[in-house]
């Protein structure tokens, strides 16, 4: 091996450089963030994710078995693999790791960590390392309305050695600065609460008065007492970015106001900083609605959604359901290649059986970027526009009581641009195309994957009843959406485990072949700011996804599966 490095380092040397990834040059990605120079290079440490080449015929059996084990009709339904099972179907050569493990360690890079599948490769290195193995210019961005969000990332392109980006697809978390998720913080007068007129649940915080509560969620959602039962094995993971942090105290102020049993019962990661707005929206929900179901929190500081692939796919005790809130624009990837082999990760999630759900996203159909004011065109959001996600949009009472629903008119949801119509939803989506008064064709993608899958209360109407730091807070927005419908789906994984079955895994397939079992969501659409978007019809559609989860009818429906 030793004589095979030292070989190899001496080619490397030698070899011609690739172009690399192209940087998105969308300027709203770096609106929020200011650059400056690193002053010590040589000590200022960060991480990229050097993502290996798949074989194309391994992607396309993964994508298989991943179908197979996913849909309802398959006699291989349930039939989930192991994380090495899953690494017998995608697998990586030596060669090509030992060609990438020589040109770091020519630059005396020794801080490697190789995922248990083969096709990521973890590496912190120096800022001085980074420029010139990558022949690239990586600076300093902090966030401005973040206080202490910073990030490194290059300002300029990068290039590898022949060698290497013959067996290497790029290099992850070298470029583009992250979205920084921002909930919707709505001013509750804490002596009047919301317009909401039903009974407050949470009668020890008077600023939830009128505003959405664990009860409110569960009325609605049709979920009794009766069904919170504790299964062993059940589980749900909530993951958190940026810097946001949760507080046993506010779960305690909460749990006691609002008469629920919140409780973290495995923190995986640092939680050592202030309580963020965000965070406590996702563990309060997530524990308030399913208080039955053993909760996760994962915290990846690295700002990462590969960081936490990586993290999760490693993780042979990773939690059943996921329930993510974060996101930005699919025109603010670093590459199709990226969106790609982040695909190629939560294929192999749902290869072992876990649900991953994303929010949608809170900008309407323009997205992150906006419409723009010249060539108008719709943005679709990544994950949630990735086949390989649950995608979860938001929705809003019709009326101020407890019933029916309507589209949030700022809910993400649309088609994708880069990933193509999946199998699951082709109906769906042309039925959808078929009944529905489109926007003009010019601003969005006919043969793209449609989302959102299904939706939730998430507008701001009733906003959610939130606490965080100490104080109440009215809090909008599919990041409520998203760790309602994920604990929802961890209780209907309780109730296939107790009765002996498999977990649902990747839930699409399952979703587009009960679609009445949904709440039908028919008003509405999600124009945001803009004059039109995708508006609300019966069936799915591309701003409320098949509608909202009805409990009663889906816990009878898991049962009756394989």
């Amino acid at each position: 091996m030793k004589f095979t490095l030292l070989a190899l380092c001496a080619t490397l040397a030698a070899s011609a450089r690739i172009p690399m990834e192209i940087q998105a040059t969308v300027a709203s990605s770096y609106t929020n963030w200011v650059s400056e120079q690193v002053d010590d290079a040589d000590s200022t440490l960060m991480t990229v994710f050097v993502m290996m080449k798949h074989a194309k015929a391994d992607i396309q059996k993964l994508e298989q078995v991943v179908l197979a084990v996913s849909d309802p009709k398959s006699p291989a339904y349930g039939k989930h693999l192991s994380i090495e099972q899953v690494g017998q179907i995608t697998p990586i050569a030596d060669s090509a790791v030992n060609t990438v493990l020589a040109f770091l360690k020519a630059e005396g890079v020794t801080t490697i960590d190789i995922n248990l599948n083969r096709d990521m490769i973890e590496v912190e290195l120096s800022i001085a390392q980074a420029n010139k193995l990558f022949e690239t210019d990586v600076r300093l961005f902090s966030h401005k309305r973040k206080a202490g969000v910073q990030v490194l990332r290059s300002v300029s392109p990068y290039s590898l050695p022949e060698e290497v980006a013959e067996v290497v697809s790029f290099v992850a978390d070298l470029l583009r600065v992250p979205s920084v998720r921002e909930s919707v913080v709505v001013d509750v007068d804490v002596d009047v609460g919301g317009l909401g007129q039903w009974d407050n649940a949470c009668d020890g915080i008077s600023a939830c008065k009128g505003l959405v509560t664990p009860a409110v969620c569960r009325k609605r959602y049709g979920i009794s007492d009766s069904d919170d039962v504790v299964v062993q094995g059940n589980s749900i993971d909530i993951v958190e970015f940026q810097g946001q942090f949760w507080s046993q105290s506010d779960i305690d102020t909460f749990n006691s106001g609002c008469h629920v049993a919140v409780n973290v019962s495995r923190q995986i990661g640092s939680n050592t900083g202030k309580a963020g707005v965000e965070a406590m929206l996702d563990i309060e929900y997530a524990g308030g609605v399913a208080p039955s179901v053993p909760m996760t929190v994962r915290y990846i500081d690295t700002f990462s959604l590969l960081g936490w692939c990586k993290n999760v796919n490693n993780d042979p005790n990773a939690a059943l359901v996921h329930s993510v809130s974060y996101g930005n624009d699919e025109a603010q990837q670093t590459s199709g290649a990226y969106m790609d082999q982040t695909a190629v990760q939560f294929q192999k999630a749902a290869a072992r059986g876990l649900s991953i759900l994303f929010a949608s996203g809170d900008q309407g159909v323009c997205g992150r970027e906006g419409c723009g004011f010249f060539r108008h065109k719709f943005h679709p959001d990544f994950p949630a526009a990735m086949p390989w996600v649950t995608a979860v949009g938001g929705t809003d009472f019709v009326t101020y009581e407890i019933g029916e629903e309507k589209v949030w008119k700022s809910g993400g949801g649309g088609f994708s641009d880069h990933f193509a119509i999946p199998s699951w939803q082709a109906d769906a989506v042309a039925n959808y195309k078929a009944t529905a008064n489109l926007p003009d064709q010019s601003l969005w993608n006919n043969t793209g994957r449609g989302y959102p899958d299904l939706a939730a209360l998430g507008g701001q109407k009733t906003p959610y009843c939130v606490v965080a730091g100490g104080r109440s807070a009215g809090v909008a927005g599919t990041s409520a959406s998203c760790p309602v419908v994920a604990s929802i789906f961890a209780m209907l994984n309780g109730v296939r485990l107790q009765a002996g079955k498999s977990p649902l895994g990747f839930l699409n397939p399952f979703i587009y072949g009960h679609m009445s079992l949904f709440n039908d969501v028919t008003q509405g659409q999600n124009n945001d700011a803009y004059k039109v978007g995708f508006e609300a019809v019966k069936g799915w559609d591309a701003s409320s996804g098949v509608g909202t989860p009805d409990f009663s009818k889906l816990k009878a429906a898991v049962l009756a599966l394989p």
